[in-house]
């Protein structure tokens, strides 16, 4: 029988991802709150599901949908945008001393409580079947914080806490959990309009950042991988 995977945000990332495990022959379900984005995984040829991946009874019901209309759950993996900040403002959420609370509840707590969600609602559910993987996709500010994105790297580095801890509370369990942190600017059609001026070799390419994604998924016991960092060349690489 065919393994299942679903994917959390399938739009642009997400969307590579859903056509990469179609490839592979995986059953996949695409998790989104927009119609559009939902239509998108149907024309895939995925299972759609309008979900919100930050609540969890929401959540929830998605993975045993997904579960029942495949008959198993393998693993699930996050690609959601996860920051959401309800005023106009700096990308990142700006200069600490300029920021607001509003600004930190939206750029770092929200990013923080969505990547709770999926670690806390995927553990149960593949507790329920045979384990499986747990992937959380993010970026290069879950290693380091820069001026001006503070707020964001705060959400990025309790991502990687959480994930850190999920992976050593359910190694027992035989569920793999996983970080995979793209050190760059990713192609897509949500990016084109500020990298118009960059050169392709310093952004992520989306179908081989899917890749990676499998090679955590399909991981055996014997050597598994908790974090990941993949960089392009032309981006520079930081220790």
């Amino acid at each position: 029988m065919a393994k299942t995977v679903v994917i959390l945000g399938a739009r642009n990332l997400g969307g590579a991802i859903v056509d990469h495990f179609r490839e592979l022959g995986w059953n996949v379900a695409g998790v989104a709150r927009s119609e559009d984005t939902l239509e998108r995984v149907r024309e895939r040829g995925a299972l759609a599901i309008g979900a919100d991946a930050a609540e969890m009874t929401s959540l929830s019901g998605a993975l045993t949908l997904a579960r029942e209309e495949f008959g198993s759950l393998d693993a699930v993996v996050n690609a959601v945008t996860a920051a959401r900040p309800t005023a106009p403002g700096p990308f990142g959420g700006g200069d600490l001393a300029a920021a607001d609370l509003e600004a930190f509840q939206g750029w770092a707590v929200a990013v923080a409580q969505q990547a709770f969600v999926f670690l806390s609602v995927g553990a149960k559910a593949l507790r329920e079947g045979d384990g499986g993987a747990l992937i959380q996709i993010t970026g290069g500010s879950s290693r380091r914080a820069i001026p001006g994105k503070g707020l964001w790297a705060a959400g990025a580095f309790a991502t990687r806490a959480l994930v850190q801890a999920a992976a050593q509370e359910l190694r027992q369990d035989g569920i793999h959990v996983a970080l995979l942190a793209v050190d760059a600017t990713i192609e897509s059609p949500k990016t084109v309009d500020f990298t118009r001026d960059t050169p392709r070799e310093a952004l992520g390419d989306m179908s081989q950042i899917a890749q990676a994604v499998s090679f955590l998924v399909e991981q055996r016991s014997r050597a598994l991988t908790h974090e990941l960092v993949v960089t392009p060349a032309g981006e520079r690489w930081v220790p």
